[in-house]
């Protein structure tokens, strides 16, 4: 059974694209900033978890005499930053990563 010229096309467009040293700096910046970024959150949930460990006392202070503690704005302060930690990597991948994926594509026609 013959192969489509399609595959041949696709093989060696796949070809020209590993081989371009767009592609490889690509891939090492962005897995560098994705584990930059995973382990920054990382590092703010081992830090809540471990606050949540030892500093119960500090998180169950009320904040005005009421019934809203410490902990309270904390907790919410660990979900926004995944979100802002989230946005940021976005933001830099619609940006340098997309530009240098086209220039990669561009290459390879």
């Amino acid at each position: 059974m013959a192969q489509a010229p399609n595959v041949n096309i696709h093989a060696a467009a796949h070809v020209k694209i590993a081989n371009n040293p767009k592609f490889k700096e690509l891939v090492s910046k962005r897995r560098a900033f994705a584990w930059l970024l995973s382990a920054i959150m990382l590092s703010i949930y081992a830090g809540f978890i471990l606050l949540i460990a030892y500093g119960k006392a500090f998180l169950g202070t009320s904040l005005s005499g009421g019934v809203t503690t410490v902990g309270f704005p904390i907790g919410v302060g660990v979900i926004l930053s995944a979100i802002v930690l989230t946005g940021i990597y976005v933001r830099r991948a619609n940006t340098e990563f997309d530009e240098l994926n086209r220039q990669i594509l561009e290459e390879a026609r």
